[in-house]
């Protein structure tokens, strides 16, 4: 009688142990029994009935996916490449499971349209200048169509904007035209200023005259240090009356 029941032992024994699940701390697992939704169960050990019940084990991790260059024309008709990263998890893996057959298939494909879309409507200036902005609306657009599926997208970031060779040679001399203009705006604003000191400096020695006197002197002296030869230098004759007066 004990070797008969030997098979159903070995059989149970199986049974039992194949219906042992570990989960992780990350992980959950969606329950199904009969085909029907039972429940949501870990981390840790847990059992499940073989040929009654079906697990689907759920990673609740961030998932970090790359999506492929996509080719976007955008509103000034300018055709560019573009890539993105999105980094996303699952919240919800009864209707990860439930609702979507491939979530991570179906959040590749809704991002790569959204990415299209998104840009599409963007001029190159803006994708260039504005990519935190872009990078907060395709986030938001793609968290909004992904609720349902139990995934929450924490982040959208584009990487890479690629421009054609002409469009880059005419960015580098739009970028070099302004430096020069730049260049030059600062020259004027120094010329202004310049002048303008030098009409206030002409105006108070219109209104004191020893003033100029002064300078005449300190410029005489310049010279006189900066070359040892002999010098030629008309002098004022408002200058020699001031001496002849003071003789007197």
């Amino acid at each position: 009688m004990f070797i008969g029941m030997t098979p159903i032992i070995i059989i149970a024994i199986v049974v039992a142990f194949s219906s042992i699940k570990v989960l992780n701390e990350y992980e959950r697992g969606v329950i199904l029994t009969f085909g029907r939704f039972t429940g949501v169960k870990g981390p840790g050990l847990i059992f499940v009935i073989p040929g009654v019940q079906q697990m689907f084990r759920m990673s609740t991790r961030v998932v970090v996916l790359d999506v492929p260059p996509q080719d976007v024309i955008t509103r000034d008709n300018i055709s560019v490449k573009v890539n993105a990263v999105i980094y996303f998890r699952v919240v919800n893996p009864q209707t990860a499971v439930l609702n979507v057959e491939n979530y991570m298939y179906a959040t590749s494909q809704l991002a790569q349209t959204t990415l299209r879309s998104v840009l599409g409507q963007q001029e190159l200036d803006d994708l260039l200048a504005n990519r935190d902005k872009i990078n907060k609306n395709l986030q938001e657009i793609l968290d909004l169509h992904t609720e349902p599926w139990g995934i929450k997208i924490s982040s959208v970031e584009v990487k890479n904007v690629d421009l054609p060779q002409e469009m880059q040679r005419a960015i580098a001399k739009q970028a070099e035209a302004e430096r020069e203009r730049r260049a030059k705006v600062i020259h004027a604003e120094g010329e202004f200023q310049a002048a303008q000191k030098l009409s206030d400096a002409a105006q108070i020695m219109a209104i004191n005259p020893a003033a100029i006197q002064l300078r005449y002197l300190q410029t005489l002296t310049e010279i006189a240090t900066d070359n040892n030869s002999t010098i030629i230098f008309p002098v004022p004759m408002d200058l020699i009356q001031m001496f002849l007066k003071n003789r007197n």
